[in-house]
């Protein structure tokens, strides 16, 4: 793991502005270049004695890493990265990593905007919490509503999110809202293997367990109003929603098969690391294209999911609401990744070129005028999705030209775990999360009270801070805040 982190970060880190720290590529012994984390005085101080940042030193040492090891402000401990961990490798020379990536491969966020104002839900918003949580399976192995055989994930696989519309989850226009239109197109569902298809297929359109969760949510303020007409936000109190869930088991599977592929080509490679949790392979190597096949291959089974899911949703609403079926529209605004490692090209020093970018628990946040930005977004850039947890509020914001510059176009995904899973629960012991949210007008189900403490607003950071941080570095900036009505935790 490295060696032991300081009591007291701030005698290790160079301050070079009010939210950026320098982890000097002289703080440890193989450190290739040197680590930027992204935080505020108070998030540095709370860090003391973490192995959080140890983690960016760790990955400093990939070989092939250029420019920065980056950090993101919801940085956290993690497997091999920490959580809010991105770092770019030349394709020619440089390693993948699937700690790099995480087991939840293509765990992302999908917001969909509705026409349907916060006035007219409220007396049924029970009932919706209620539909949507019988339609939307949720929890560790739940399946979906139809029995999946292996053979069936192939085309989900191959083509993302395209396939389920295909299928009849959906329509041709969501895809024009998806990251690389739902479909990574080096997915090679050949390296995906048996147990992985197997775990998969009777989870397609499902939620999955921990942080993973379904909002129906209001807009509360709106920032930006030129970029929030573009992505179709109109007022105060408008019903948005959120979907937050990846790959699955199948994603899980893949991470798990391939750091066993990794560790033992370690050696064969030469590669000495101070993390066993960062086994990698050289990207060009058999090893290192069979996981990027297979990578994609799970990140597009995880847009098919999503895909899925908005489907479901649509359904639960037009079952509660009713006829006539016109009269309720919901779109996608944009589903985004964040565990996922993307073959882009980038400036580095002046010079265009080829890397692997790793993007654990962090997002793109593309300007305005890029071309991967969805034509109706160009003029204002792509939207930046960041939830908080589930009794406060969650950001829209807008990609800068600053991410390009200096992040590889990259940003957080979230608020930041500040206590784990145990000690969440221990410090909430008795408490009725539920009673304490319904008390702020907030309808949650959940399969476990102990998951709903797993996922208190006690257990991260405030994300108003953590998107502070991303306004002032200039990487995005705000849109709109949404906060929440009604919750569906896994």
């Amino acid at each position: 793991m490295g060696k032991n982190a300081p009591q007291n970060w701030r005698s290790v880190l160079k301050q070079r502005d009010a939210v950026r720290w320098e982890l000097p590529a002289s703080y440890m012994p193989g450190m290739r270049v040197p680590g930027m984390i992204y935080a505020d005085e108070a998030m540095i101080d709370a860090m003391a004695g973490d192995m959080a940042i140890q983690q960016v030193a760790n990955m400093a040492t990939l070989p092939g890493i250029v420019g920065h090891a980056l950090a993101m402000p919801d940085i956290h401990w993690g497997y091999g990265f920490p959580i809010g961990g991105v770092a770019a490798m030349r394709v020619d020379d440089g390693v993948v990593s699937p700690g790099g990536v995480g087991f939840d491969i293509n765990c992302g966020v999908r917001l969909l905007r509705t026409n349907l104002h916060e006035r007219a839900v409220k007396g049924s918003l029970p009932e919706i919490v209620n539909q949507l949580f019988r339609d939307v399976p949720t929890g560790l192995g739940r399946r979906g509503k139809r029995r999946g055989r292996p053979t069936n994930v192939e085309g989900a696989l191959a083509e993302g999110a395209a396939w389920a519309v295909e299928n009849g989850h959906g329509r041709p226009e969501d895809i024009t809202a998806i990251e690389a239109g739902g479909c990574l197109p080096n997915a090679d569902p050949a390296e995906v293997s048996d147990r992985a298809r197997q775990r998969g297929a009777p989870q397609l359109g499902t939620l999955g367990s921990g942080n993973h969760f379904l909002e129906v949510q209001a807009v509360e303020t709106i920032a930006d109003e030129k970029a929030a007409h573009a992505f179709g936000i109109t007022e105060p109190g408008q019903i948005m929603l959120s979907i937050h869930t990846g790959s699955r088991g199948l994603g899980h599977q893949v991470c798990q098969e391939f750091l066993g592929t990794m560790q033992r080509a370690l050696a064969h490679y030469g590669i000495s690391l101070p993390d066993k949790q960062l086994a990698c392979a050289p990207i060009k190597s058999p090893e290192g294209q069979a996981y990027l096949g297979a990578m994609a291959a799970a990140a597009n089974f995880a847009f098919a999911n999503r895909q899925a899911i908005t489907e479901r949703i649509r359904r639960a609403f037009q079952h509660v609401l009713g006829p006539p079926e016109s009269a309720i529209e919901i779109g996608v605004v944009y589903d985004v990744a964040h565990n996922i490692a993307k073959l882009e090209r980038h400036r580095v020093n002046g010079k265009e070129m080829d890397l692997c970018v790793h993007r654990k628990g962090a997002t793109r946040a593309l300007p305005a005028g890029d071309p991967e930005v969805p034509a109706k977004y160009r003029a204002v850039g792509q939207p930046v999705l960041i939830p908080g947890d589930m009794g406060r509020y969650s950001y829209i914001l807008v990609g800068e030209a600053q991410a390009r510059r200096e992040t590889f176009a990259s940003t957080c995904h979230g608020a930041g775990r500040v206590l784990s899973r145990g000690a969440a629960k221990r410090k909430l012991a008795g408490v009725d999360i539920a009673k304490l949210l319904r008390g702020k007008g907030i309808v949650v189900r959940a399969n476990s009270k102990a998951g709903l403490a797993e996922e208190a607003s006690e257990a991260y950071k405030d994300v108003r801070d953590v998107v502070d941080v991303v306004e002032r570095s200039g990487i995005a900036r705000v849109v709109a805040r949404v906060r929440p009505l009604g919750v569906i935790k896994g």
